[in-house]
């Protein structure tokens, strides 16, 4: 895939970014953290789509416009997937390492992506959320590795409640996208991580997620 831009010649782009992927696995976070540096603990679903538009530096100075599509778990079959994801130039297949089910769907989630007529020919990245939540996890990262290598998927894993790898992941996402190449002083500096309160949660809670202020976000249902 050819990059949209030359490093010598860059001007101020706009990207399409996707999130997809089953009902409480965190998309929703990994927007507020990413946008915002927030974790939210109440949980609001999401219905159809939410998007946020957010301004990022990728490197030296070289930002660009991201236009976030937060799209609801429900939407897998939906006939307005293939509207969602029109003309996205990037799509992270988000699931939940502590629920294995999450990580099935994502095939699923794949091949209707396959399905469709994309023009833009997105990057389409696995991201593994929760990493914070170890020793629940259900799915080994051999299993995410492999999956992500047959699929040709960049491979990622994240913690939307502490920040761990949020900003750093997308930039690099974005930076491939638009064929710059991030310096290792330039990924170092994302990889702080944000402290987060520990708190005690019972099995039938459900992972929170963002819920913007209507001045920052749009809903289409």
């Amino acid at each position: 895939m050819e990059p949209l831009v030359h490093d010598e010649d860059y001007f101020e782009k706009q990207l399409k970014l996707v999130l997809l992927g089953e009902t409480s696995t965190g998309k929703t976070c990994i927007v507020s953290r990413f946008c915002q540096n927030e974790f939210c603990r109440q949980y609001y679903p999401t219905y159809g789509v939410d998007f946020v538009l957010h301004r990022q530096e990728i490197r030296n100075g070289k930002n660009v416009t991201l236009i976030i599509w937060d799209v609801s778990g429900q939407s897998l079959n939906s006939t307005m997937l293939e509207n969602y994801v029109y003309g996205a130039h990037i799509i992270l297949l988000v699931y939940d390492i502590t629920n294995a089910a999450s990580f099935i769907r994502v095939n699923d989630w794949l091949a209707a992506l396959r399905k469709l007529q994309m023009d833009s020919s997105p990057n389409i990245a696995l991201i593994a959320n929760k990493s914070d939540m170890e020793h629940q996890r259900s799915v080994s990262m051999d299993k995410h590795i492999k999956f992500a290598n047959e699929n040709s998927l960049s491979s990622h894993s994240i913690s939307a409640r502490t920040g761990e790898n949020v900003k750093l992941t997308i930039q690099k996402i974005c930076a491939e996208r638009l064929g710059l190449k991030l310096s290792r002083v330039e990924q170092e500096v994302q990889q702080s991580v944000v402290k987060a309160e520990i708190v005690t949660t019972t099995q039938n809670q459900v992972q929170p997620t963002y819920h913007p202020t209507p001045s920052t976000i749009c809903s289409i249902q």
